[in-house]
């Protein structure tokens, strides 16, 4: 398996994994009565901080599935991971460790260390870009 194919099911997988936690945290609360079925709202918001926090890693994660692997399908359907296999490491590294940061604190550092894993994703996508269209 070429990296960029591995990379993206890894990334997927990770995606996966953050709803999976959302939803058994999620079955744990009704099973013990602290909120109905019925009761749960899309960012965990009448839920703890944490609920909060792995709402939103998990939907991060899916705003930036359809950009970053639409680039690494892009260049695979291409045959051109070439382009994509370098880098796609560094790019999942960065999504993991901004999920965890996420996950752990909210404090200003957290913030900016969170902030500073998406820049590394945003410059590896634009860099991407750039090579597959003018490759």
């Amino acid at each position: 398996m070429e990296t960029t194919a591995l990379v993206l099911t890894l990334f997927i997988a990770w995606t996966l994994l953050l709803l999976v936690l959302m939803e058994v945290l999620r079955v744990v609360l009704v099973a013990r009565q602290r909120i109905a079925s019925n009761a749960f709202r899309p960012d965990n918001a009448n839920l703890s901080p944490f609920m909060q926090r792995l709402a939103r890693a998990h939907a991060n994660c899916v705003e930036s599935l359809p950009v970053f692997g639409g680039l690494m399908l892009v260049a695979l359907l291409l045959g051109r991971a070439g382009v994509t296999d370098p880098l796609a490491p560094w790019l999942l590294a960065a999504r993991i460790v901004q999920s965890c940061v996420h996950l752990s604190a909210l404090s200003v550092t957290a913030v900016n260390l969170r902030f500073s894993a998406f820049v590394v994703q945003m410059l590896i996508g634009i860099y991407w870009v750039v090579a597959l269209l003018l490759g």
